[in-house]
C-alpha cells in the first residue's frame, strides 16, 4: 500500500499547474488595456487654471471642447451649436444622465462657453463638470 502512494506522488510532482499564472496575467492584460483607453479625446487647448480640479472622467461622458478660435467639438469633431443639440438629445435619449465636461480654451470669447452650457441647460443635463488645468 506504501510503495502504491509513492508512486501517485511521483506522477503528481513531475508537473506544474499553470492555469493560475495565466489567470493572473490574462487579468494583468484586461486591467491594462481598460486604463490604458480611459482618456477622454478632445482637441488641444490651453485651459485656464484652477487651484482645486474634480475628475469626472466615465465611460459615457461627453467632452465639449471649445478652442481658441470659437469652434466647438464633440468629442473631437467639429460640431455647429444645433448639431451639438441634436446629438447630445440623442445621447439623452439612450443614457438619460450621462456625464458632460465642457473644456474651454483660455483666451476663447466668454459668451461662446455661456452659449454651450445654455445649451446644456436646455438639454437638462445636470452633470457637468469645466475642465480647468493644475496652476504652475
Amino acid at each position: 500500500m506504501a510503495s502504491a502512494a509513492k508512486g501517485t506522488m511521483s506522477k503528481r510532482g513531475g508537473r506544474i499547474n499553470i492555469t493560475p499564472f495565466v489567470d493572473v496575467l490574462l487579468v494583468v492584460l484586461v486591467i491594462f488595456i481598460l486604463t490604458s483607453n480611459a482618456s477622454i479625446p478632445g482637441i488641444k487647448v490651453d485651459l485656464p487654471k484652477a487651484s482645486s480640479t474634480v475628475a469626472l472622467e466615465k465611460p459615457k461622458t461627453k467632452a465639449i471642447t471649445i478652442d481658441n478660435t470659437g469652434q466647438v467639438f464633440l468629442d473631437a469633431y467639429p460640431v455647429t451649436l444645433t448639431e451639438l443639440e441634436e446629438r447630445l438629445r440623442a445621447e439623452k435619449a439612450i443614457t438619460p444622465d450621462f456625464p458632460v465636461i465642457v473644456r474651454g480654451d483660455a483666451a476663447v470669447q466668454y459668451a461662446k462657453v455661456v452659449s454651450v452650457l445654455d445649451l446644456l441647460r436646455r438639454i437638462e443635463l445636470f452633470q457637468i463638470g469645466l475642465v480647468t488645468g493644475k496652476p504652475s
